[in-house]
């Protein structure tokens, strides 16, 4: 089983920049692909982001593509999300997860494990 722990959240104002972090319990870490997802109330949970068991297969959302980068440190257990020329639209609890399947997976029921979510808020 894996517990996750997401950070980093807050508020920024519009063209400004993020790091979320998501630290993650077990030894089995690196077996996980590992994905970030957001949502808004009313909304259902949107695709960010996802990286490979290796760190090296990233794919995005494309309303994210080119301003947020996922990347992880298995040494660490931790999965980051760097976020850049953020915008109000980006608002929303940010929540990363855990997939053990073997593919790299874009949908949130693929996921197994979730953290409890980090709140980012951009003020225009």
């Amino acid at each position: 089983q894996v517990q996750l722990v997401e950070s980093g959240g807050g508020l920024v104002q519009a063209g400004g920049s993020l790091r979320l972090s998501c630290a993650a319990s077990g030894r089995t870490f690196s077996t996980y692909h590992m994905g970030w997802f957001r949502q808004t109330p009313g909304k259902e949970r949107e695709f960010v982001a996802a990286i490979g068991r290796n760190g090296i297969t990233t794919i995005y959302g494309d309303s994210v593509k080119g301003r947020f980068r996922i990347s992880r440190d298995n040494a660490k257990n931790t999965v980051y999300l760097q976020m850049v020329t953020l915008k109000p639209e980006d608002t929303a609890v940010y929540y990363c997860a855990a997939d053990g399947q073997y593919v790299l997976n874009r949908t949130p029921r693929e996921y197994e494990y979730w953290g409890q979510g980090t709140q980012v808020t951009v003020s225009s």
